[in-house]
């Protein structure tokens, strides 16, 4: 599993993120200013779209899915993406977001919503859909609305909820003038009530304790959506939904879709035989869909010789070896397993041609955190010179270019590019600068080459026993630890005490020495030739010759203790480009003086033994963009908390840094009515988490899906929520647009 976010939206954000994430404020025409900070979305959304005259009737759609969902109801505590595709499909929702992340009413369910009193207490009124009913035929009304409500509230302990924010707020909820109309009446004023009902359960679900714990779990009896829930088959590991009969809207082209689960590294395979349409995929497998794609018409075990058979061929040049035919015999064997590895992967390569990759990027982003409870990390000055450290455009270059996608580095942690909070705010930290990284960390004591106290050293990883890793290998010989910077100490006295020439031939940071030093550095190319001759350029220039740009600096310490930061990350397949950008984070903190433990976890204990226990001092993750950070970010991102035991509550703060200047502009944020001061009030919340330096925004997280070419609107959907009634298949000789209306062309 990658945990470049999979897996990392802990309860409270999967449901608030996946669900109520399709949610946001109308446009304001008074505030031309804010939408010019706000932008348009770095790269346009991958669905192949086509109009609907375009698309056949009928077809079962098969879409790979991580896991059939532990439970159907997306407010429970482990609920999941599956949980809210779900809930995408058969469920009401009022609000949806458009290809620019801007939510817009789902006109299917609501003609209407809006604060209808301000004085003496916010009145919300709803106006809904007379179309819209249940699939047992009732209509969807206030009862649903306040049983929902009575259930989320977080009065009643007997409901089993992951979050009851906004719910916490409501005072009361009534009919309005007629059965169509929802009066939700608040006890406190909240900015964030279109967060609210999505989405939305009937009053079977949500009417007790027992149907909302248990009664939902397995199955809907009662849906409203396009689709109706037919079978959760969990011999056969997959869900299957089937047209609504009673759906009001446009009919649904699809007479079925699959959600069938699928481990991320079996999905070419999967795809291939024909098991699935569509699959979201890592990089690799993106790779070899693109390759499949350019190789029509080629035939990878063609060659020279192809006359004589295998065996034979084998078994002659064994002989002529000195061989006998048992060992010849041992030999095919062997080559036979080959070729019959290389025959499956060119029969699926030759399936895979069936195929396009769509990409786009996710509404979500990495970032670096530090754990700013103990240690080093702990003052702000050592923080800030981290993040002064890095090159995030070098970053996103990393993860993004090759992958064809725009490589733009995030500016906000609460927003991204688009969105109406979204402003760069990162000027409040600063950008790359390595002087100043360096003269923080001078004013927080750290000398560097100071005495460092002799200690017994350890292999200990972070939660984990581990051996030294092979810094040469991605994959790597197991979960292991490495010093990186140690195997390559600038320290001048130690090479002369011990005479030894300095050889920057060794492997380090997880690239070999040579490699580095073939980089551009200070405008020149030095290459493999120079570095085995004496290792990094200006080794043997001149006294005073200041060292090339990217050197490593000389180690910090501080009170007889070496400054190095413990660097946890994940171990297993989809994770490379995580692996990537930590190498290149290390290596950049290496020239200020930073030492770094890098320590490989398995992807099962990744989050749950480090992140969320502070088992780490910098690691990699990723939070979903909200359209309500307010409510949604502010778990986040709130000061931690001393409980009665001494512990920290942190909610999902897993950096443990925050303060109370941010805590109160989230408060003021959530109570305002006016739209534009509400976002204006987080972005100013967003400036002052930049200034802490807790945790470091550094790209949008790619998405690559693999779809059948004959597929249409659906793909890489970007911000936009999935309109199922309208995916399919092309009809025969039809063909679809190459990227949606207004999208922008910025992934050249």
């Amino acid at each position: 599993m990658s945990h470049d976010g999979v897996g990392l939206r802990a309860v409270m954000r999967s449901v608030a993120f996946l669900t109520a994430g399709a949610l946001a404020v109308p446009l304001l025409s008074a505030c031309s200013a804010e939408e010019d900070q706000a932008g348009k979305p770095v790269a346009g959304q991958d669905i192949a779209p086509a109009t609907r005259d375009l698309i056949a009737d009928g077809g079962t759609l098969r879409w790979a899915v991580d896991a059939v969902p532990e439970t159907l109801n997306t407010f429970q505590a482990d609920a999941d993406a599956t949980t809210s595709r779900v809930a995408g499909a058969v469920l009401p929702s009022m609000y949806r977001l458009d290809q620019n992340g801007r939510p817009q009413v789902n006109t299917d369910y609501l003609e209407t919503a809006k604060v209808a009193e301000r004085e003496p207490k916010q009145v919300v009124l709803y106006k809904l859909n007379q179309q819209a009913v249940w699939s047992d035929g009732r209509e969807i009304g206030a009862a649903d609305f306040a049983a929902q409500w009575r259930a989320l509230s977080g009065k009643d302990t007997a409901y089993w909820t992951a979050r009851n924010a906004g719910y916490d707020r409501i005072e009361k909820i009534e009919r309005g003038a007629s059965d169509l109309e929802v009066k939700v009446t608040f006890s406190r004023p909240y900015a964030d009530w279109k967060s609210l009902f999505s989405p939305l359960y009937p009053k079977d679900v949500m009417g007790t304790p027992d149907s909302f714990n248990d009664g939902a779990r397995r199955k809907l009896k009662v849906t409203a959506g396009p689709f109706a829930l037919k079978k959760v088959d969990r011999e056969d590991d997959k869900v299957t939904l089937t047209r609504n009969p009673r759906w009001w809207g446009r009919p649904t082209k699809l007479s079925e879709i699959v959600l069938r689960a699928v481990p991320r590294d079996k999905r070419a395979a999967a795809l291939a035989d024909d098991k699935v349409d569509l699959a979201e995929i890592d990089p690799a497998e993106a790779e070899r869909i693109t390759l499949a794609a350019r190789d029509k018409g080629s035939t990878p075990l063609q060659g020279p010789g192809a006359a004589l058979s295998p065996d034979k061929s084998l078994r002659s040049w064994a002989r002529a070896h000195g061989s006998d035919d048992e060992a010849a015999g041992e030999e095919i064997s062997a080559r036979e397993k080959r070729r019959e590895a290389m025959a499956e992967y060119a029969d699926q390569q030759s399936a895979l041609r069936g195929f396009v990759v769509r990409k786009s990027l996710e509404p979500a982003y990495t970032q670096l955190a530090l754990n700013g409870s103990e240690g080093p990390l702990a003052d702000e000055r050592v923080r800030r010179a981290v993040a002064r450290a890095l090159d995030r455009e070098e970053l996103a270059k990393a993860v993004l270019e090759p992958l064809g996608l725009p490589a733009v580095p995030v500016g906000s942690h609460l927003a991204l590019s688009g969105q109406q909070a979204y402003a760069d705010n990162s000027g409040a930290l600063g950008g790359q600068d390595t002087a100043e990284a360096q003269a923080l960390l001078a004013d927080a004591g750290w000398v560097p080459g100071g005495p460092v106290k002799e200690q017994k050293k350890t292999e200990k990883a972070a939660g984990s026993k581990g051996e030294k890793a092979d810094a040469d290998s991605e994959e790597g010989s197991g979960d292991g630890t490495y010093i990186v910077g140690e195997d390559n100490k600038p320290a001048e006295a130690d090479r002369e005490k011990k005479k030894e020439p300095k050889d920057h031939s060794k492997k380090q940071s997880g690239q070999y020495a040579d490699e580095r030093a073939g980089k551009h550095l200070d405008g020149k190319q030095y290459g493999r030739k120079e570095a085995k001759q004496g290792g990094a350029p200006g080794a043997y220039a001149p006294k005073g010759t200041a060292a090339p740009a990217g050197a490593a600096a000389a180690a910090l310490a501080k009170d007889g203790k070496p400054l190095t930061l413990r660097f946890v990350v994940p171990s297993g397949p989809g994770s490379e480009s995580l692996r990537t950008v930590a190498d290149r984070i290390s290596r950049m903190l290496e020239r200020i003086g930073i030492r770094t433990e890098m320590t490989r976890v398995p992807d099962d204990s990744y989050f749950k033994d480090h992140i969320a226990s502070g088992e780490y001092d910098l690691a990699l993750y990723s939070w979903p963009a909200s359209a309500f950070p307010a409510t949604d970010a502010r778990p986040i991102y709130s000061k931690p908390v001393p409980a009665a035991d001494g512990s920290l509550t942190v909610e999902q703060n897993y950096t443990r840094v925050g303060t109370d200047q941010v805590d109160q502009l989230f408060d003021q944020a959530i109570a305002t009515l006016d739209e534009a001061e509400g976002r204006s009030l987080v972005r100013k919340a967003d400036a002052r988490i930049w200034a802490a330096a807790g945790s470091i925004p550094l790209y949008q997280r790619p998405q690559l899906t693999a779809a059948r070419t004959n597929l249409a609107n659906t793909g890489a959907f970007g911000f936009q929520t999935p309109v199922y009634e309208d995916m399919g298949f092309l009809r025969k000789g039809a063909k679809a647009a190459e990227k949606s209306p207004g999208a922008e062309k910025k992934d050249k």
